[in-house]
């Protein structure tokens, strides 16, 4: 799927699902559709970043879809 340039999105790899219930990051190059990433955007809780490490840094988990079988 190509990097996105919608809601708070401006090409980032990596997008952070803010959601209380939630609090999951994905990685764009490599998102699946049980991500549901435009769903995550249309409700305003999309926070972009630039590494996992960041992501991680504010305490959100990966996601079990598109970071399952990361090294990053």
């Amino acid at each position: 799927m190509p990097r996105k340039y919608k809601g708070n999105l401006n090409g980032q790899q990596y997008v952070a699902n803010t959601s209380p219930y939630k609090r999951e990051v994905h990685d764009l190059d490599n998102e699946t559709r049980n991500c549901l990433i435009d769903e995550i955007i249309r409700a305003g809780q999309d926070k972009p970043y630039s590494s996992i490490s960041e992501a991680a840094r504010d305490d959100f988990g990966r996601c079990s879809y598109c970071l399952e079988n990361s090294n990053c």
